[in-house]
């Protein structure tokens, strides 16, 4: 069972999750991040590393985010592996309070 990103990470994409992560499966995208369920090996390590809590497992994916699942599996076909940790945006830790932020998803890559 795959892990998903979903809503909370838009606009925070801290990446802390990104390193623990050992088969490499995070896409970075413009302002968010996804993780291909086809690379993911359901190790659950980059849970506990998100500072936004946006990675649920698909079994525990809530009703709202349902929609991530598939979003992840298709943008992780175009967005570019991100591997190292970067700085998150700068106003992070004010975007990780607002919720309903699909609106402001940019699915081009970065």
């Amino acid at each position: 069972m795959a892990y998903v990103v979903a809503e909370p990470c838009i606009r925070c994409k801290y990446t802390d999750c990104v390193e623990v992560c050992p088969v490499d499966c995070f896409h970075e995208g413009a302002n968010f991040l996804v993780i291909d369920p086809v690379v993911c090996i359901d190790c659950s390590l980059c849970v506990d590393e998100c500072p936004a809590g946006a990675i649920y497992e698909l079994s525990d994916l809530p009703v709202e985010y349902e929609h991530y699942a598939e979003l992840n599996a298709m943008l992780a076909k175009e967005w570019p592996v991100i591997s190292a940790r970067k700085e998150p945006f700068p106003d992070a830790d004010q975007w990780v309070q607002v919720k309903d932020k699909r609106e402001f998803l940019e699915t081009g890559h970065k």
